[in-house]
């Protein structure tokens, strides 16, 4: 299959997506999106694959959200993909969860908002040394609810998952490990060896038995798919706020955002 922001590889039972776009910290566009989904159906249906890996290419970023370069006055667009950004987003996150599959999400740098979301959702995190975590909504004039505060309040508890999403806060890939956030962490030259082990792992495995167990971890929070979509409809219609519009003003201006008067 040929992608144009995505790398997709397969190899001895392992399904390799990587965002292919570095030179922006590997933040995703609507299209990007639509490839991860159109490649996580293609693993889906071959069953020559037993694990998926999620990762994103060069040294610095995992995925860093959506491209705010790509935001307007009315929102993300759809640029050359089908689907508008949230849409597409949404859809991903369902399809991680769905896909009978152990999916991996080899964290190597950072890992803030949307992108941050896309590794909360995969089933097993590995990340390097250098990964940082976060989320940037209330900063940037944006919000995620769904799987990015009913789930990740499921794995960090209540108090940290308010702490990490009304601070903006980011978080070093010790302290990722130390609130349950990921599963191991290595030194950033044996990430792939160690994402490679684990999946060789898993290919020892069931692979009913895994796509059993998978689906049943999933029903405690199955319902957060319908606030997921609920959530995407709410941002659209703030995004096209002025209150949003100084958060992406702020952040391509590189300065602090002004909220104050919203408050009023």
């Amino acid at each position: 299959m040929d992608f144009a922001e995505i790398i997709y590889e397969k190899r001895e039972g392992i399904a390799r997506l990587t965002i292919n776009r570095p030179e922006r910290y590997n933040a995703f566009t609507a299209l990007t999106l639509e490839e991860i989904y159109l490649a996580f159906r293609d693993a889906w249906a071959d069953k020559s694959v037993g694990v998926v890996v999620l990762t994103g290419a060069g040294e610095k970023a995992f995925c860093t959200g959506g491209d705010q370069k790509t935001k307007d006055a009315d929102g993300y667009g759809k640029g050359r993909a089908g689907f508008e950004l949230l849409e597409a987003h949404g859809q991903v996150l369902g399809i991680i969860r769905a896909i009978p599959k152990p999916v991996i999400a080899a964290v190597n740098g950072y890992a803030i908002g949307g992108g941050h979301i896309l590794h909360l959702v995969c089933d097993l995190t590995i990340a390097s040394e250098n990964a940082r975590f976060g989320q940037a909504g209330p900063r940037v004039g944006s919000f995620d609810a769904g799987f990015g505060t009913i789930y990740l309040a499921r794995i960090v508890g209540e108090k940290k998952a308010r702490e990490i999403w009304y601070l903006c806060r980011q978080y070093s890939a010790r302290e990722a490990l130390e609130m349950g956030l990921v599963n191991r962490i290595v030194p950033h030259g044996e990430l792939n060896a160690e994402v490679e082990k684990w999946a060789r792992e898993l290919l020892q495995k069931s692979p009913t038995s895994l796509a059993f167990i998978k689906a049943s971890f999933n029903v405690d929070s199955d319902h957060a798919m319908g606030v997921t979509a609920m959530s995407g409809h709410a941002v659209n219609l703030y995004y096209q706020t002025e209150e949003s519009h100084e958060g992406v003003r702020a952040f391509l201006e590189k300065r602090p955002p002004d909220f104050s008067r919203f408050r009023k």
